[in-house]
């Protein structure tokens, strides 16, 4: 009986969702082509009021038409073909106004099987965002083939010529030879990582597994690490500001973050580096600010895309850390933005929300 009872009030709920909240365009039309509703995302896509469209025919309210100038409305031809025919694969079309969009249709029959189309609901959604999406993914490959290309020469000519003239050369020419070899496909392992984050954060794949995380502590240890590397002690300073509350995050996600900014500010900043953890409304917020030029206000918009490797003239890495970083605070339910730091420089700052036992 519960089940049963769960079943209705989930199909009641279904049946009073109000369009609007869609978050692609509607419009449903009767059978003959009649608008009979207009959710507010077609409204916003094709500039067509509700008002404006409801009661007039499909092909003079919208007039969809397809690349070749046809009449999308007697294309899909409701009355004509298969009476199984039950829907219109997407495709794109453009408004009179020029706009192009990815259009799909549904045709309802009553009776289901082999009746006539009482209803036709009609889907829209933005081409232009597809297309971006698509220069997107053409440049990550363009990318990727660039990255991979150097290191993955540099190990076969390596390789090759040590198989070849082993004897030929010193232990010591040997090292250097296999340092650069073993270098070069850390690189590569190093951009494989970082595809296939971004392909879980564009996909919505990214898992979350949380635990207890000490903020201040893992931002010591990191930079325990770059000091171990060759950096300056004092080219870090780490501010913790009042009581901290209990977080619950993914620690190896965190660390990513957390280091990445890091490296971003030594890389693009100059002076040092100052990481300041304080307790916020909703959780910790965290600041990383170096002392060099900044960020051009007018560039604040490109800093989280792909691709983006701020002062050309010392660009490194593949432009794809801090589009990375964002996924991931975002994938814990946080905020991150950039802005002009107290001393000039840049301040990436982020936000996450505090955690309980019950996300982890």
């Amino acid at each position: 009986m519960h089940g049963e009872h769960t079943g209705e009030r989930s199909t009641d709920a279904a049946s009073v969702i109000d369009v609007d909240e869609l978050p692609d365009g509607l419009v449903v039309t009767d059978g003959d082509g009649h608008v009979l509703t207009v959710n507010r995302a077609a409204a916003r896509l094709t500039g067509v009021t509700r008002e404006q469209a409801v009661g007039g025919h499909l092909r003079d309210v919208f007039s969809f038409r397809d690349h070749d100038g046809r009449d999308w409305w007697k294309w899909l031809d409701t009355y004509g073909g298969l009476p199984s025919r039950a829907r219109q694969p997407e495709l794109p079309l453009r408004t009179p106004g020029g706009q192009e969009l990815l259009v799909a249709a549904r045709l309802v029959r009553e009776p289901r099987r082999g009746g006539e189309v009482v209803r036709v609901v009609i889907t829209l959604r933005d081409a232009g965002a597809r297309a971006r999406l698509e220069r997107s993914r053409a440049d990550l490959v363009s990318t990727v083939a660039h990255e991979l290309r150097s290191p993955l020469t540099s190990v076969k000519g390596f390789t090759a010529t040590l198989l070849a003239k082993w004897t030929r050369f010193t232990d010591d020419q040997k090292l250097v030879m296999l340092e650069t070899v073993n270098a070069d496909a850390d690189r590569v392992t190093r951009l494989i990582t970082e595809l296939l984050d971004v392909s879980r954060i564009e996909s919505g794949r990214l898992e979350i597994h949380r635990q207890v995380v000490d903020v201040p502590a893992r931002i010591s240890k990191i930079i325990a690490g770059r000091v171990a590397a060759g950096e300056p002690e004092d080219r870090f300073v780490l501010q913790v500001r009042g009581e901290l509350p209990e977080t619950w995050l993914d620690q190896d996600k965190i660390d990513q973050v957390l280091a990445n900014l890091m490296e971003n500010a030594v890389r693009h900043g100059r002076g040092t580096v100052t990481i300041v953890v304080e307790p916020s409304e909703w959780g910790v917020t965290v600041s990383v600010r170096d002392q060099g030029e900044g960020i051009p206000p007018e560039l604040v918009t490109r800093v989280f895309r792909q691709f983006w490797r701020g002062n050309a003239r010392r660009r490194g890495g593949t432009g794809l850390g801090l589009f990375i970083v964002k996924g991931l605070i975002e994938a814990h339910g946080g905020t991150i933005s950039v802005q002009r730091g107290p001393e000039g420089g840049a301040e990436f700052r982020f936000m996450v929300p505090t955690g309980t036992p019950e996300f982890a």
